[in-house]
């Protein structure tokens, strides 16, 4: 289930006063008596910091501008099917890790906002956000966000994202949708806290089922205009630019909504901190007692009014008639989790270390396909322990489900950070964590998405997973480590076979991040992945994975100027690459067709920000530059069979950040 979120009330000391982030030190706002607020100079300032729900710790804001893959839905590991919200899937191996009930339609997951990803602010001044970028064919994404504390206690944060995308070719147009809302509240005697989450994704991506390669219309000179390549499923809908237009059309279409409620009361010892012009109260909890309501409505659907007979009886067995050309799929969910829990700090001073025992009743209906209901029992524990001298962080978390539809899942993890001191900073990581799971719910033969002839019974699937991280501050170095050992893997084979493997098998895979510097204003960001696998596994992995950046980052003698210039490359050697399945929402294992691109994808840009305003200008896939025909952009690249990358694509993204 879902942790604690335990209050240091060491760091609310060490802030009094203090500015925790420092978030455009020109910007003026209005006045006020903010009691945490003790110097004069914070007068043209704001403090800010967030924490997630599931954490101990405290976060700032990330004001770089180096990076635009903390800006970018889309993480730098990741491909796409060739346009900004359509499928993804990371390069890197990353197997499931989560015990009990999952639906396993997790086509779109980069672009939610869940549970996990919901912030709880803490700041002195209302402070927004209003994000635009914009691309090529009207590709847009408008980003809206603000949190302010309604009084010193009570803070609320308002999100809002829109992705609209109509693409490069045809029939993958993508429309999404993610509101979330979050509110935290503390009473004034620090007893009672009360942590709401509302999120919700609606998600919509054309499907095209890949390019028709009956020609080889990529080198074609009368299709240099990617949109007039026929694709294999979704008609010939012509190019819309207006926003306003959601509808995709041939696609899939998620909707997720979840609302959160968890109280929290505490006994212990009341206590305060006296300085000259305020007095602060303190509270030092001994034993807490936790209740998390959780409710769900998921919906998946996939769509295809105008289906191809000869597509779809050749991919996936399925017969449409003269009158009947309509593919739908549509599983239909509601979940009502409700878990208590007990907590006891053993040091009344560091809320850092507690132990954690709880218990949780899942409730899940199936409304679609038919009316089907399922319960899970489950219970949890969790031991924590950072210390107070901040060197040690130790974590232990175990989960079992003692009866019903996941009857016999469990999950262990185990973790030990250790910090490397002042000089050298930074910190060395061990862990191991070992999940047995049932698989995701479309392996079973009650799902819409299960489309073989036949039940199958697949057993519950063991990994465990070995990993080491060291971080070096002064080195600007991270090495990363990551050892899995699988048994019982299931894997979609095809368009729609499901398989699992009986097999044991393991996968390696190390990582290296190193900044080298060039010059007094030059850097190399540079990012290597190394990964095998070892036995009969039913995995393709490209063998080495790459992303660079070469940029002056600097300042050009300016006062308020932070800028970086330059190039980024993306490489990672050749594959037997996954295919897609558009009906399922799955990439599947093929053996067949290797993905060789001559050139990694070289991308130009420049970021800056000056004070509270960041832009970016990107030139990317710069790689397609192409003298046949006539120059153009016409050299794609792929990443998925049949699903190639878009040429040039101009893209500038403007954020700005206000405090009233």
């Amino acid at each position: 289930m879902i942790s604690a979120d335990a209050f240091s009330q060491r760091e609310l000391i060490r802030s009094a006063g203090g500015r925790i982030g420092n978030i455009g030190s020109s910007m003026r706002g209005g006045g006020g008596t903010d009691s945490l607020k003790r110097r004069d100079r914070n007068e043209d300032s704001i403090t800010i910091r967030f924490r997630y729900l599931d954490s101990t710790r405290n976060y700032m804001l990330d004001s770089s501008v180096s990076d635009f893959t903390r800006r970018f839905p889309v993480p730098g590991t990741n491909i796409t099917l060739g346009n900004t919200g359509t499928t993804s899937r990371s390069l890197l191996f990353s197997p499931p890790l989560k015990a009990g009930w999952d639906p396993g339609l997790h086509a779109f997951d980069i672009y939610k906002w869940t549970i996990d990803k919901a912030r709880f602010f803490n700041t002195t001044r209302p402070y927004s956000e209003l994000n635009y970028q914009l691309a090529a064919r009207s590709e847009q994404i408008i980003e809206l966000m603000h949190t302010q504390n309604i009084k010193p206690n009570w803070n609320f944060l308002f999100q809002y994202r829109m992705i609209n995308a109509p693409g490069i070719f045809k029939n993958q147009k993508t429309n999404h949708n993610n509101y979330l809302f979050t509110s935290r509240f503390e009473s004034f005697n620090k007893r009672y806290n009360n942590y709401f989450i509302l999120a919700g994704n609606k998600l919509q991506s054309g499907e095209s089922g890949g390019i028709n390669e009956t020609e080889n219309y990529l080198d074609d000179p009368d299709f240099k205009d990617r949109f007039a390549i026929p694709t294999k499923i979704g008609g010939d809908q012509g190019l819309t630019r207006n926003f306003f237009n959601t509808d995709v059309g041939t696609g899939n279409r998620y909707n997720e909504f979840t609302v959160l409620l968890r109280q929290q009361y505490d006994l212990g010892k009341k206590d305060s901190l006296v300085t000259d012009s305020t007095v602060i109260p303190l509270f030092y909890p001994r034993l807490r007692f936790e209740h998390t309501f959780q409710y769900s409505q998921l919906k998946y659907q996939f769509r295809d009014y105008v289906g191809d007979s000869a597509y779809y009886k050749d991919n996936y067995g399925i017969e449409l008639g003269a009158s009947i050309d309509t593919v739908e799929r549509k599983d239909q969910w509601k979940e009502l989790i409700n878990d208590f829990s007990i907590y006891q700090f053993p040091d009344a001073k560091n809320l850092h270390q507690f132990i954690k025992l709880g218990a949780a009743l899942q409730n899940i209906k199936q409304e679609l396909p038919g009316a089907k209901s399922y319960y899970n029992v489950l219970g949890h524990a969790e031991y924590r322990n950072r210390t107070r001298n901040q060197k040690w962080d130790m974590q232990l978390s175990g989960k079992l489900y003692f009866t019903g539809l996941n009857a016999g899942d469990y999950s262990a993890n185990a973790s030990l950070q250790r910090s490397t001191g002042k000089k050298i900073q930074g910190y060395i990581k061990l862990g191991f964590e070992n999940v047995n799971r049932t698989p995701y719910f479309f392996y079973n033969e009650q799902s819409s998405f299960y489309l073989m002839p036949a039940a199958t019974d697949f057993k519950k699937e063991n990994t465990s997973h070995f990993f080491v991280s060291l971080y070096q501050s002064s080195l600007k170095l991270k090495l990363e480590g990551h050892y899995y050992l699988l048994t019982n893997y299931t894997y979609v084979k095809d368009y729609y076979q499901l398989a699992q493997s009986g097999s044991l098998f393991n996968i390696l895979r190390v990582s290296a991040e190193k900044t080298l510097k060039l010059g007094k204003r030059w850097n190399w960001h540079a990012e290597v992945h190394f990964q095998q696998g070892v036995g009969n596994a039913p995995v393709n992995l490209p063998l080495i994975y790459t992303r660079n950046r070469v940029a002056y980052e600097g300042n050009l003698g300016l006062k308020n100027l932070d800028m970086a210039a330059g190039l980024e490359m993306r490489y990672h050697t050749p594959y037997k690459a996954d295919g897609y399945s558009p009906v399922l929402g799955q990439f599947f294992y093929q053996n067949n067709t290797s993905i060789s691109n001559p050139m990694p994808d070289i991308t130009a840009y420049l970021h800056f920000r000056i004070r509270p305003f960041k832009a970016y200008i990107r030139a990317e896939n710069l790689n397609t530059a192409s003298g046949q025909n006539g120059f153009g952009f016409t050299n794609n690249n792929q990443y998925v069979p049949g699903y190639p990358y878009p040429g040039l694509v101009i893209r500038v993204g403007i954020y700005w950040s206000f405090v009233n």
